[in-house]
């Protein structure tokens, strides 16, 4: 056997590569992580974590400016300092990077070293003047965001997710291209903070992977904070005028223009694959990814791919799945296969959408028979309390009464997602979720309730109560 300096290395240092370099290590591996810039990847520095703590800031904020729906003294708002904002994401940042730091994955025996590796063959990898051989190899470099191909945008200053949290002041008026999740998070929070937001989006709804009725309750709680919305438009051209960004776009036969102080590319990622060498040892990219088989490997058995690289499931949680999934593969040799059936997913705007499983879109498509249940949240106490009743459960059944699918637009969806997602990996009963006995008033309460609707329907039949009604002399309605 040829002697290698490390039993894996690991390209770098993301949800998925972090993962797998922890599980490697964790096995008894020598291993070997390599990041070109900041351990903890575009999620901890650009992404997830800074995203969400300035949604949960505007959140904050919107609620002191609604003071008086929950019978509070009005309260005059003074305007957002953007750079008190950018403080406080970048303190959850920094207690987060200690969890992602060199020193905690030199103490669990992994090295680290940075820079831009590129591979020199199959075994090795260049590290500036080092050179590295290992027997397996992850890639999970992440990806950046996708700058499209309109006409003046590269002549005029933009934002990507990598400088919008870091700014140094709040602009007056935002322009978002995009009407995906990062776009419409970030629509809804900047309009909160006090924002002028218009959103450019080409197709005929926003979150074009969901349902057009759910994604619409998002749609409609964006319109209600001042958010506009551009639908069926295509940007044509960008540029600058007397310091303001325009943006001309086409609806149908007419133009018109969109002008804000600042513009946000929000248009999906490309994977960070440049200058690695890829090419040299026959390694092939297809359609925004990596090609790999159902193991994540290349055509190397050796050589995995996980995380943004797959050009499946952009989420963090996706690429910690598949970073575990390769380095078991690599390590432990075991013949585990991806499976994305049952990824779930959270647009973290208020209300929040999640899903797993089938939608009613993805159903029709499949050919797949299914009936749909809803249950809104205008009908549980603890909505009506809090004032968060917008939105509903929607659930999908197969003709054999197992779950194919649950959305939530809805306060909390993504917390209220979690005993679905293990019903459906786990293989669980519908009537235990239905039977289960809920803290009353909990949200967590709608979950039983449409889960009990679809058993009421066959229990409170005019079958069964013609059948008691006979076995048990009972006499029918009281009233009426």
């Amino acid at each position: 056997m040829a002697a290698f300096d490390f039993d894996i290395g690991i390209l770098g240092a993301g949800s998925a590569g972090l993962t797998a370099a922890s599980g490697a290590a964790k096995f008894g591996a020598k291993t070997l992580l390599i990041e070109r810039e900041k351990m903890g990847g575009d999620c901890l520095h650009y992404g997830c974590v800074p995203s969400k703590a300035l949604i949960h800031i505007a959140r904050a904020r919107h609620l002191l400016r609604n003071a008086e729906a929950y019978g509070l003294p009005r309260i005059e708002l003074p305007p957002v300092d953007f750079r008190s904002v950018r403080e406080r994401i970048l303190s959850v940042v920094s207690t987060i990077q200690r969890h992602d730091s060199p020193e905690r994955f030199c103490s669990l025996g992994v090295r680290v070293e940075f820079g831009s590796p590129e591979f020199v063959d199959e075994h090795t990898v260049r590290l500036g003047s080092a050179s590295f051989t290992a027997r397996s190899w992850v890639i999970a470099t992440g990806s950046s965001p996708a700058i499209p191909a309109i006409a003046g945008l590269s002549d005029v200053p933009y934002l990507t997710n990598r400088e919008l949290f870091y700014l140094d002041s709040l602009p007056a008026s935002l322009i978002i291209l995009g009407g995906g999740p990062v776009g419409i998070e970030m629509a809804q929070a900047f309009a909160r903070l006090g924002s002028t937001v218009s959103v450019i989006q080409r197709g005929g709804q926003i979150l074009t992977r969901e349902d057009k009725d759910m994604a619409d309750v998002v749609m409609d709680s964006l319109a209600a904070d001042g958010v506009m919305l551009h639908l069926h438009a295509r940007a044509l051209k960008v540029g600058k005028e007397n310091g303001q960004t325009v943006v001309t776009i086409r609806k149908g036969d007419s133009t018109e223009r969109v002008v804000g102080d600042a513009l946000l590319v929000a248009l999906g990622r490309r994977p960070n694959l440049d200058g690695m060498g890829l090419e040299r040892i026959g390694i092939e990219i297809k359609d925004g990814g990596l090609v790999l088989d159902t193991r994540l490997r290349t055509r190397h058995a050796h050589i995995y791919g996980a995380g943004d690289v797959t050009g499946a499931y952009q989420f963090t949680h996706a690429a910690g799945y598949e970073g575990g999934l390769a380095v078991t593969n690599a390590i432990l040799k075991l013949p585990r296969k991806v499976n994305y059936q049952l990824m779930p997913w959270c647009t973290y705007t208020d209300p929040e959408l999640a899903s797993i499983g089938m939608n009613e879109h993805r159903a029709r498509e499949a050919g797949t028979d299914y009936t749909a249940w809803q249950e809104s949240f205008s009908a549980n106490d603890r909505a009506l309390a809090e004032g968060a009743t917008v939105g509903a459960v929607k659930l999908l059944l197969a003709k054999n009464g197992k779950p194919l699918g649950i959305q939530i637009a809805g306060p909390h969806a993504g917390e209220l997602l979690a005993p679905w997602i293990g019903i459906m990996n786990g293989g669980g009963k519908l009537s235990s979720l239905a039977g289960a006995v809920h803290p009353y008033p909990t949200l967590a309460e709608i979950n039983r309730k449409i889960a009990g609707n679809v058993f009421a329907e066959k229990i409170f039949s005019d079958r069964v109560k013609s059948a008691l009604k006979f076995f048990f002399n009972l006499r029918g309605r009281a009233c009426g």
